[in-house]
């Protein structure tokens, strides 16, 4: 194929992209421009130029955007046969996303893992080149899908191409071509070549300024003129008129279909309305309307439409003029011919879909065929689909309460595909009812959960507690679960919450009608919460102990419904108050994983920022960066921020002073604009590290002091200890004792051996002589006997700061070795520097541990995810395996691992643990 007529850098720009793509490597381009500047023309280009590799092309129809996956069916069908080399749960997931087998509705990033496995597959054949035109009108599933394939292509020769006119967001930050008119003389040249006779210089030049060189309009715009109009202009009013170039050219089109014969107008407006192209389709249609073979043939000989293989019109304003120019009642009968004409078997929703643009009114047969299509589209995972459907459910509905119903029905799937704004348009709607009792607090449950994904803590608090006070006379198990959720959100707005509402959503939970008899585990949680939070942690203490079992036992059912009802958060509350720090690894590494299975993305960058903070707690701050970097990626992924604390929280530990005070300062920013004071108390905490860590205690006794006080429930295990210190170091003995008597309640009703060794050094801290010594070797001994290493560190840290103040040099450099060597070891170093200072005032230097030459030759010359393939490698997670955590396919996690072999000049996985630090992937179970 040879260039096209002033294309000579955009077709240089796709010529690049196929050579990369034949050498093996991997291209993604968004062409961007309006309607008619040529997209379309430079996608046939790049197809015609890709020999040697495979093409496969979809097109987005307008009228296809509510049909979940049907754009990337329609791409990926020539090699569909690559489904099932996939792993099992990326080939369920893309086998239900295409209807092609039942199952639970998949996770959009397990579909999206699915379709990078299928293409890494074929391009490993021959290379593959991907183009989508008119991906402004594919559906929202397939957008997200490829979206989330274009930014994970690494080492695939792969071509991924979408033409559009304004790409969608999940589009946002790939390269673009942006297409523009062609220059003046171009624009004439093209001109010229469908002007049948002469025209005056300055039409020409009106004409050529006035589509401002786009292609389609400089072809189309003169078509319907006679020579004689067009020669001195007379017609070019009418052409040429006031509106919008994409309007004209469509005006143009309608003019060309109004010289056709009315038996053909119908034709053409009925494949005008059916967006498949399919053709037998088309005809059963068009017998069914009485309308002859053959009539076609006066569109297609003016080239408006092609009635072959596949029914094709010239551009989709061609379409879009045949569609709007007819009348509605015209309309109405050829969608209701191409519903009679649809296999209500084979593409029931489709039918669906056709049924509903025939129905003159409202039909309720019609609207509860459209209500099953959404339970399809459901099922498949097209929860934007499912939405669609359920609304123009609603709109079909006569009676008011089942038209209600449908619309909350319809808000909930908006609200489950992100569609925030457009789920509380729905519930404007469905307010109009009337509802039932039930639905009025479904209503504002729901208003309630899109409050709280819109980070409106106070509010989601107020309304989820309200929706579970309408829950109580009906259904008083929904109404325990919502308090659950109101009480989660009013600890998540806390301090920047409204005043007293978590005091407020727990009394309410404790008046709550009881739950049944066995309780679930959500009632017991809900229970102990409520006690802790209005009675305090004695008189709670056995309840949450009673809650804590049964959470330690759950199954993956019970423990996946906790999740969503924000139980995680619960879980850490109850484990931490009862300082049991086993436990809440545990509960914690399960949420992860159950997070991780589920695809509950958001759910599971939590639940990774928390397991990152307790492996810090452990000494294990390698662990905590795989987890941070899982968040990372998981963010850009999604096209989410990162969670982040847990790198915030990190940078303190390891005395980072200006990355952990840039992190703290932003994080206290982005929780008074949210309202979440539980995002404040974290930074709180991180900032009381770091001054304790850099010697600055009088700005650590504050941080620490206020996040103590306003959520002692919280962060009361996470940030006593640090207030005690920094209270000792600046004399404020009321305070060391305010956190000594809180401590000394906790030890009475909870004594783990973690809490008594934490009461133990604060007990130190206020005492002299034997009395401190005993209760520093107390702290020092039973904190050995837990996981909590980096405590272990710090009290023998302390230990040795108060051997050196009595005089006792030789017995503080014991203590501050190991201290030092514990805190380098752990990367400390804020707290490593305070043990070197001080083991320099007992006379004796420490010396910086220097890393192994391998480590330090190889391990450092990886890239950050060449060394997260290398720990899952080394952890026994096979290339499959690995594509999936990573979130790449498994030829590019081949590729990384490829590259870790030839740095570390080794040959096997199984030389990996001889070269790589120590420490298992820290989600893997214990």
């Amino acid at each position: 194929m040879g260039g096209l007529m002033g294309r000579r850098g955009e077709c240089a720009v796709l010529d690049r992209l196929i050579g990369v793509v034949r050498a093996g490597g991997s291209r993604v381009l968004v062409v961007r421009g309006e309607p008619g500047v040529g997209k379309s023309a430079l996608l046939d280009y790049l197809a015609g130029r890709a020999a040697g590799c495979r093409v496969v092309r979809a097109a987005g129809v307008e009228p296809e955007m509510e049909l979940a996956f049907a754009g990337l069916h329609q791409l990926l069908t020539p090699v569909l046969d690559r489904v099932e080399g996939l792993p099992g749960p990326q080939r369920d997931a893309l086998r239900t996303a295409f209807g092609l087998s039942a199952g639970p509705a998949p996770d959009r990033f397990l579909v999206g893992l699915a379709v990078l496995g299928v293409v890494s597959e074929a391009a490993a054949e021959r290379p593959l080149v991907c183009v989508v035109d008119d991906e402004q009108w594919l559906d929202r599933a397939s957008v997200q899908a490829l979206g989330f394939v274009a930014r994970r292509l690494a080492a695939e020769p792969v071509g991924l191409v979408f033409a559009a006119r304004v790409p969608a967001a999940e589009l946002a930050g790939l390269p673009e071509l942006v297409v523009e008119g062609l220059r003046e003389e171009d624009a004439r040249a093209l001109l010229d070549s469908v002007l049948a006779g002469p025209v005056d210089a300055r039409v020409r030049d009106l004409i050529v300024a006035e589509t401002r060189g786009n292609p389609l309009a400089l072809l189309e715009l003169p078509r319907g003129l006679s020579p004689a109009e067009l020669a001195g202009g007379f017609g070019l009013p009418a052409v040429m008129g006031s509106g919008s170039l994409p309007g004209r050219i469509e005006a143009s089109f309608r003019r060309q279909l109004e010289g056709l014969p009315e038996q053909t107008r119908r034709l053409v407006t009925l494949a005008a309305a059916d967006p498949s192209g399919d053709p037998l389709l088309v005809w059963r249609a068009a017998g069914r309307l009485g309308i002859p073979v053959g009539v076609g043939a006066p569109a297609a000989g003016a080239g408006l439409v092609e009635f072959g293989a596949r029914v094709r019109f010239r551009h989709p304003l061609a379409r879009l003029a045949a569609y709007q120019s007819a009348p509605a009642q015209q309309r109405q009968e050829v969608h209701g011919a191409l519903a009679a004409a649809t296999d209500p078997a084979a593409d029931p929703d489709r039918r669906a879909w056709h049924r509903a643009q025939a129905a003159p009114g409202p039909d309720e047969e019609v609207a509860a065929e459209l209500e099953r299509s959404a339970g399809r589209a459901q099922a498949r995972g097209g929860l934007g689909a499912a939405a669609a459907f359920l609304e123009r459910a609603a709109l079909q509905t006569p009676g008011p309460a089942r038209r209600a119903q449908r619309l909350l029905a319809a808000a909930r799937a908006k609200r489950d595909a992100g569609e925030l704004d457009a789920a509380l348009g729905l519930l404007v709607a469905a307010e109009a009812g009337p509802l039932d009792a039930r639905q009025a607090a479904e209503m504002e449950s729901l208003r309630g959960q899109i409050a709280a994904d819109q980070y409106r803590g106070s509010d989601a608090a107020r309304l989820l507690l309200s929706a579970a006070r309408r829950f109580e006379p009906v259904n008083v198990g929904l109404a325990r679960e919502t308090y659950l959720e109101a009480l989660g959100a009013a600890l998540v707005a806390g301090e920047l919450g409204r005043p007293g509402g978590v005091r407020e959503a727990a009394e309410a939970a404790r008046a709550a009608p009881p739950g049944p008899d066995p309780p679930r585990v959500i009632d017991v949680v809900l229970d102990a919460l409520a006690l802790r939070l209005t009675e305090g942690h004695a008189a709670a203490a056995a309840t949450l102990s009673r809650a804590l079992e049964r959470l330690v036992t759950l199954d993956a059912g019970e423990a996946s419904r906790l999740l969503w009802l924000g139980g995680g958060r619960a879980t850490r509350i109850i484990a931490g108050g009862l300082w049991d720090f086993e436990a809440m690894y545990a509960l914690t590494a399960r949420q992860v994983k159950v997070a991780r299975e589920a695809g509950a993305l958001v759910h599971l960058q939590v639940a990774l920022n928390w397991l990152g903070v307790l492996h810090l707690v452990m000494g294990e701050p390698a662990a905590a960066e795989r987890l941070i970097e899982e968040d990372r990626l998981i963010a850009e992924a999604t096209g989410n921020p990162p969670v982040g604390y847990a790198a915030m929280v990190l940078a303190a530990w390891q005395g980072r002073e200006q990355q952990a005070s840039e992190l703290i300062k932003a994080t206290v920013q982005r929780a008074t604009a949210r309202g979440t004071g539980i995002l404040a108390g974290i930074a709180a905490c991180a900032s009381a590290v770091l001054d304790n860590g850099l010697g600055r205690y009088d700005t650590a006794r504050d941080a620490a002091q206020e996040v103590f006080e306003h959520d002692d429930v919280t962060f009361g295990y996470v940030v006593v200890a640090e207030l005690a210190e920094a209270a000792a170091r600046t004399g404020d003995v009321t305070l060391v004792q305010a956190a000594l008597d809180w401590l000394s309640e906790r030890v009475r009703v909870t004594p783990t051996e973690w809490v008594l060794g934490i009461e133990a050094r604060v007990r130190a801290l206020l005492s002299d002589g034997e009395a401190a010594e005993r209760c520093y070797r107390e702290s020092v001994e039973r904190l050995g006997q837990t996981r909590v290493r980096a405590e272990l560190a710090r009290s023998h840290l302390l230990y040795g700061e108060w051997l050196r103040r009595q005089g006792r040099r030789l017995d503080a450099r014991e203590q501050l070795r190991t201290a030092h060597q514990m805190l380098e070891e752990m990367g400390m170093a804020a707290f490593a520097e305070r043990a070197r200072r001080e083991l320099r005032a007992t006379g004796e230097i420490a010396r910086p541990r220097t890393a192994p030459a391998a480590l330090a030759a190889g391990s450092s010359a990886l890239t950050a995810q060449e060394a997260q393939v290398a720990r899952l490698a080394r952890d026994g997670l096979s290339n499959p395996e690995i594509g999936a955590r990573l979130f790449i396919s498994t030829s590019t996690a081949k590729y990384h691992l490829s590259n870790v072999f030839t740095k570390l000049a080794i040959s096997s996985r199984s030389q990996l643990d001889r070269v790589l630090p120590a420490g298992r992937d820290p989600a893997a179970p214990r």
